[in-house]
C-alpha cells in the first residue's frame, strides 16, 4: 500500500501547529514553572491525534522547554539558582554580541520602532499584564537583534528565552515594576548615539539584572 502524501503533510502541519502554539506559551510565560503537560490534554485542545502532540513535546524537550521525569511526567522546567545564573550568563554573552553586530544597521526607523514597542512594555506594566510584558520585552530585543543578520546566534538566544519563559513569569511578580525597564531607555540612547560600549553595557545590564536578583 502506497503512503498517502496528504496524510503525511497533514500530520507534519498538525505537529508544527502544536509545537509553535506551546512554544509561544512557554516563551511568553503563560505556563508556570513545573506545570504538567499531558498528551491527552494537548491533543484535545489542539484537536489533533496523540502523534503530533507527542512529536511537539519531543521537539520542545530537545530545546529544554519541557522536562521529562523518570516516571514519564512532562512539565515546564523548574530552574535551580545555578541554572538561572547560567542562563543569565548566556544571555549576556549572546545578546551583547547580537546588539553590537546590529549597531551599524540601527537606522532611525529601527530606533523609532523599538521606542514604540517599549511603549507597549510600559502599557503592560500599567495593566499588570505579565504575558504582555514578557512578549513586548522579547519583541523589543528581537527587533534589534534581527538587524545583526546572525540567524544562528539569534536562534541560540531564543532557545534561552524559551527555557526562561516560566521563570520570567515568577520574576515579573517579584520585581513589581512600575515602569518599563531603565535598560531599554539606555539601549535606545546608545543606539541613537552610535555608542557601542554604552550599548553593550546597557544590554548586559538589562538582560541579567533581574534574573540574578531572582537567583540571589
Amino acid at each position: 500500500m502506497k503512503p498517502n502524501p496528504r496524510a503525511s503533510e497533514f500530520s507534519q502541519t498538525a505537529h508544527d501547529r502544536v509545537y509553535r502554539g506551546l512554544r509561544t506559551r512557554i516563551m511568553h510565560g503563560q505556563l508556570h514553572p513545573g506545570q504538567a503537560l499531558t498528551l491527552r490534554a494537548i491533543a484535545q485542545e489542539f484537536e489533533v491525534s496523540m502523534t503530533p502532540a507527542r512529536e511537539a513535546l519531543r521537539r520542545l524537550g530537545a530545546e529544554g522547554a519541557v522536562t521529562v521525569s523518570k516516571s514519564g511526567r512532562v512539565a515546564t522546567p523548574e530552574l535551580s539558582n545555578e541554572r538561572i545564573e547560567e542562563l543569565a550568563a548566556l544571555r549576556a554573552l549572546i545578546e551583547v554580541e547580537l546588539a553590537s553586530r546590529a549597531l551599524p544597521r540601527a537606522h532611525l526607523a529601527l530606533i523609532e520602532r523599538m521606542r514604540t514597542i517599549n511603549g507597549l512594555v510600559a502599557e503592560a506594566v500599567v495593566r499588570h499584564d505579565v504575558v504582555g510584558y514578557i512578549k513586548s520585552n522579547l519583541e523589543f530585543h528581537r527587533t534589534l537583534y534581527l538587524r545583526a543578520q546572525a540567524p544562528a546566534m539569534l536562534a541560540m538566544a531564543e532557545t534561552v528565552w524559551l527555557q526562561l519563559g516560566p521563570t520570567m513569569q515568577v520574576l515579573y511578580g517579584k520585581l513589581q515594576r512600575r515602569e518599563s525597564p531603565q535598560g531599554h531607555r539606555l539601549i535606545l540612547a546608545a543606539l541613537k548615539a552610535g555608542d557601542e560600549p554604552g550599548l553593550r553595557l546597557a544590554v548586559r545590564s538589562d538582560v541579567t539584572q533581574g534574573l540574578r536578583m531572582l537567583a540571589s
